[in-house]
């Protein structure tokens, strides 16, 4: 019998590759002749999955937030079944920052992602529709909250939507050690505090 080939385990393997060369070497080096060496793998092969260095970047990042979906999921679920819209929030801006090693290499994929989406239309298009989603999964999780009084019907969801999303800005602020991931945090749960009454 034919050896069976797991493809996707291949792309996602590469992916990973990417994300390490990413982290250790920086974009600059992010070609795909050096990925296929960290992945272990002849350019060929590597070509085998990705037919251009733009393929193999942006299945990266759709793998990258893949994979901080499934930490946020992760995190909700030690909350229990019904876990309060704050937690929820606080689990999902968390697990944008670098605050940990996975998170760390999907927040530089990330980083890279959006400097090539400045300079290829393609890619800044893949992206733009990417962060308009998450940007919407966010503002519904701040509508319910509203709804649900949770939060004072007097505040508008976008604009609390985009505030939210501002305090993943603390990522440059992590990564160069102006300041600790625990002063991000405590930032992010000031501002909940104040966003959320009292329940």
């Amino acid at each position: 019998m034919p050896k069976q080939v797991d493809h996707r385990g291949r792309r996602e393997a590469i992916a990973r590759a990417l994300w390490r060369v990413v982290e250790q070497r920086g974009v600059t080096q992010l070609t795909m002749r050096v990925v296929a060496q960290e992945a272990g793998m002849s350019l060929g092969q590597l070509q085998h999955y990705f037919a251009s260095r733009t393929a193999m970047l942006s299945f990266a990042m759709d793998f990258a937030s893949e994979q901080t979906s499934v930490r946020v999921q992760e995190g909700l679920e030690k909350l229990g079944a019904r876990p309060h819209p704050r937690d929820v929030l606080r689990v999902t801006l968390a697990e944008m920052l670098p605050l940990h090693a996975d998170a760390r290499a999907t927040s530089r994929m990330s980083a890279a992602y959006v400097l090539e989406a400045l300079h290829d239309e393609t890619v800044h298009e893949r992206a733009r529709r990417g962060l308009v989603r998450g940007r919407a999964r966010v503002e519904q999780l701040v509508r319910q909250a509203i709804a649900d009084g949770h939060i004072d019907s007097g505040r508008d969801p976008a604009t609390e939507t985009d505030l939210l999303l501002a305090l993943t800005g603390f990522t440059s602020l992590i990564e160069l050690g102006v300041i600790g991931p625990q002063d991000a945090l405590a930032a992010i749960d000031v501002h909940l505090d104040r966003l959320f009454r009292s329940t």
